[in-house]
């Protein structure tokens, strides 16, 4: 049974006892220590790949069960898929926001800042209340030896209980059925697309990787899937949701002129947004059947145009300048990346510059076999542990015809594009978040 936006939080819990209100206002070196034992002590997919992930939700159970069982003390949305789950889930959220209700957003991977994974209405979480939470429990959790996402989840549960929001869109982390934010049961859980991506953990086939976000589907509880796909990943779907009982929206099938009337500008562009913004208007339909919801049209209008303002989303095919223009784009996999250079194919330009990395469990090859190679290409390494050497992701671009310069960082290739970019060209950085990260954080310096 979903409470409503009036309906307050049951008292006489772990999470109604904590006061979220009595901050401190600690030094930043206090700040920077905290990151670096979250980072440090427990296990981050960004820097050691599968090192750090854990099959199974014994941890996220015990940590759930010491705070309370948050995550029930509010409405959620679950969105999984390969491609498309963090814009889905911000459209989601903006357009919330915009109908009234007081929204957590969790997402991943960040960006340039922690903070950006929990948000409330927009704002990102406090630097003093990630510092509390592992100055207060982590007598506890240290024991249990939990995962950095493990813990971040466990966090944000939280924090959004504390914070009294009305609803919550959470995105999955990897996967979906062992995933540490399964532990909810949602209003609506969407599913964006299937593609290959981490298949040492998913599987190596469409409907295996299709069978484990298919996961997420929950009793009697509606599922909305963005790209069905093959006919092999569909019945993945239909057979996941019958056994379940789970009502099935596929949004390749709805029609938003049925729905909303007229064109709906979006703030986020990109040709791939087009099958995002489908989903999300399809798993929009589906809310104003249950009674919690009540989302006018005017609300999907402003959340649309406005979302990156309301829930600080970036990195979507985002335009940093023009003269010449700079777009990044976090696509990081042969899924996403079709749709990048299908987009890169459209624009206008006199030169082509590619600033571009990637991490070491990508498919390199795949992905840079369908950029164009009539660009300047400028090979370079993200800031992480996982980083595919520019030296190797050079010599496998120069394989497939790619010529260009190697640098040893994000910044240099960028400053080195745009010294060779005149007025009339494009230069595009992508390839991994990470890249994208180290770029937006290069230019905040």
């Amino acid at each position: 049974m979903v409470k409503s936006p009036s309906d307050p939080i049951p008292s006489g819990s772990a999470v109604s006892d904590r006061n979220p209100g009595a901050e401190l206002f600690p030094l930043q070196e206090e700040w920077d220590d905290t990151l670096s034992y979250l980072y440090n002590s427990a296990p981050l997919f960004q820097n050691i790949g599968a090192g750090a992930y854990k099959e199974g939700l014994e941890n996220t159970r015990a940590l759930d069960e010491h705070f309370g069982h948050p995550h029930r003390r509010y409405v959620t949305v679950h969105v999984a898929g390969t491609n498309g789950k963090g814009s889905v889930s911000s459209l989601l959220a903006a357009v919330l926001q915009s109908a009234g209700y007081k929204v957590g957003l969790y997402t991943s991977p960040h960006l340039t800042d922690f903070r950006e994974r929990i948000r409330v209405g927009g704002e990102m979480i406090p630097k003093e209340r990630v510092i509390r939470f592992v100055r207060e429990e982590k007598a506890f959790f240290e024991p249990l030896h939990p995962s950095f996402f493990e813990l971040t989840t466990a966090l944000a549960f939280l924090y959004f209980a504390e914070q009294d929001v009305d609803v919550a869109v959470v995105e999955v982390g990897l996967g979906g059925r062992l995933d540490c934010t399964n532990i909810i049961t949602p209003a609506l859980s969407v599913i964006t697309n299937i593609s290959k991506d981490h298949t040492q953990f998913l599987g190596d086939t469409l409907p295996e990787i299709a069978a484990e976000k298919a996961g997420i589907i929950k009793q009697g509880i509606p599922v909305v899937i963005g790209e069905a796909g093959s006919d092999g990943v569909r019945r993945v779907f239909e057979e996941t949701a019958s056994r379940l009982s789970a009502p099935l929206f596929f949004a390749e099938q709805f029609n938003p002129d049925e729905e909303f009337a007229g064109p709906l500008p979006c703030e986020l562009e990109g040709e791939y947004q087009e099958k995002n913004k489908q989903t999300v208007l399809c798993a929009l339909s589906v809310l104003r059947a249950n009674p919690f919801f009540h989302i006018s049209e005017q609300a999907v209008r402003s959340g649309f145009a406005n979302v990156s303002m309301l829930t600080g989303l970036r990195g979507r095919w985002q335009k940093l300048r023009e003269n010449p223009t700079v777009i990044c784009d976090v696509g990081h996999n042969v899924g996403g990346i079709q749709y990048v250079t299908s987009q890169l194919a459209k624009q206008k330009f006199n030169c082509l510059h590619v600033v571009y990395g990637m991490v070491n469990d990508k498919d390199a090859r795949g992905a840079l076999s369908l950029m164009p190679k009539s660009a300047r290409w400028y090979f370079t390494a993200p800031s992480c542990a996982r980083a595919l050497p520019a030296g190797e992701l050079a010599g496998i671009g120069e394989s497939l015809g790619l010529q260009g310069e190697i640098y040893t960082s994000v910044a240099d290739a960028y400053r080195a594009a745009m010294d060779a970019a005149e007025t009339g060209d494009l230069v595009f950085v992508g390839g991994s978040c990470y890249v994208v990260a180290d770029l937006l954080a290069s230019l905040s310096d």
